[in-house]
C-alpha cells in the first residue's frame, strides 16, 4: 500500500512539500544505518488534536541519538514546537508522526563523523498497522543482541532484523513473528513489544532480551496498575505462549491488538484481560480518562 501523501514535511527548520523532502544518495546513513527514529501518534480528543506522550517519544530519540553519538542539531523544545507545527501545518486531526535523526552527506566511510546530521518530521494518516486475532509464528532470525548492537537504542540499522522476520513470517502466511534472542527467550515481535497472561499476571519480557523500551509498552503497565493488574517483567521461554491465558501485542503505531495463534497453538483472542486494558488504553490515547491527561500534548 502506497503511503498516504501529506502537505508538507519538516526538514532542518523548513517546511517543504512533500515530494520535495529529498536526501541525497550518498548519505552516510543510506548506506551504514547510522540513524535513529521516533513513531508517535495524534488522537482526536474532547479538547482537540493531541499527540500521545510526546516528551516521552522525543526524550527516547535524544537517548538514542545519544547511544550511537549522533549529536541532534536542535534542542529538545525546538523539536517538540517543530512536531506540532508539522502537524498543524498539515490540518491533521489523527496521524502518525516520523522523526528521524540521520547522518546525512559529506564523506563516505565507516567513520565520516564529519557528515552532517539532519533532522526530518513527517506526519500522515496511517491506519491499523495489525488487525485484531495476530497469527505469530516464531522467527529462525534471532533478535539483534545487546552486545552486538544497542538494543536500547531505536536506531535504522538493526531494524534490518525486524525486516527480514516479517517477511519470513508474511511468506509463511502468518501476520507477524516473534523473535527469541540467543539464549531462546522471546524477546519481541518485529515492531511491536509482547505480553502474555499466566496464571492472571501480566508478563513481558525484560529490556535486557534484547526488546525495545516500550512506551506503549510501559503505558500497559501503567494502565495495568489502575485496573489493579499484577504485572511482571522477566524471560518468557517460547513454549510458555504456547500455553498462555492471552496473548496481545502492543506499540505505538498497532495500539494494542490481540493474539489469535502462535505456530498454529490457538490462543483465546478476546480474552478479558486484554479487553479491559485495550479499552483502558483507548480512553487514555483519545483524552477520556483524567488520571492521565499529562500523556497528551494538544496540537493547537
Amino acid at each position: 500500500m502506497r503511503l498516504p501523501e501529506a502537505g508538507t514535511i519538516w526538514m532542518d527548520g523548513t517546511l517543504v512539500p512533500w515530494a520535495e523532502a529529498r536526501v541525497h544518495v550518498l548519505s552516510h546513513a543510506l548506506h551504514y544505518g547510522t540513524a535513529v527514529l521516533e513513531g508517535t501518534n495524534v488522537y482526536e480528543t474532547p479538547e482537540g488534536p493531541a499527540v500521545f506522550r510526546l516528551d516521552d517519544h522525543l526524550a527516547r530519540l535524544y537517548r538514542s541519538a545519544k547511544i550511537i553519538s549522533l549529536a541532534v542539531p536542535y534542542g529538545y523544545h525546538e523539536l517538540r514546537a517543530a512536531t506540532l507545527r508539522t502537524v498543524a501545518a498539515n490540518g491533521l486531526r489523527s496521524c502518525y508522526i516520523r522523526h528521524l535523526v540521520h547522518r546525512g552527506y559529506g564523506e563516505m566511510g565507516i567513520s565520516a563523523r564529519n557528515c552532517p546530521v539532519s533532522v526530518s518530521i513527517a506526519a500522515w494518516e496511517w491506519g491499523a498497522y495489525l488487525d485484531d486475532g495476530v497469527r505469530l509464528m516464531t522467527s529462525s532470525w534471532r533478535r539483534n543482541d545487546p552486545a552486538v548492537v544497542p538494543t536500547l537504542a531505536k536506531a535504522t540499522g538493526p531494524y534490518l532484523n525486524s525486516v527480514l522476520a516479517k517477511a519470513e513470517a508474511l511468506d509463511a502466511g502468518f501476520d507477524e513473528a516473534v523473535l527469541l534472542n540467543a539464549a531462546g527467550h522471546v524477546s519481541e515481535c518485529t515492531g511491536a513489544n509482547l505480553f502474555m497472561i499466566s496464571d492472571g499476571v501480566l508478563v513481558t519480557p525484560p529490556d535486557s532480551a534484547g526488546a525495545l523500551a516500550g512506551i506503549t509498552q510501559d503505558t500497559v503497565e501503567r494502565l495495568a496498575f489502575d485496573l489493579g493488574l499484577p504485572t511482571r517483567r522477566r524471560d518468557i521461554l517460547r513454549a510458555e505462549l504456547y500455553t498462555a491465558e492471552e496473548v496481545f501485542l502492543c506499540g505505538t503505531a498497532a495500539g494494542i491488538v490481540p493474539v489469535a495463534s502462535v505456530d498454529h497453538r490457538e490462543i483465546d483472542p478476546e480474552g478479558p484481560v486484554t479487553a479491559k486494558l485495550k479499552h483502558a488504553y483507548d480512553a487514555a490515547v483519545h483524552g477520556h480518562d483524567p488520571r492521565h491527561r499529562d500523556w497528551l500534548t494538544l496540537v493547537g
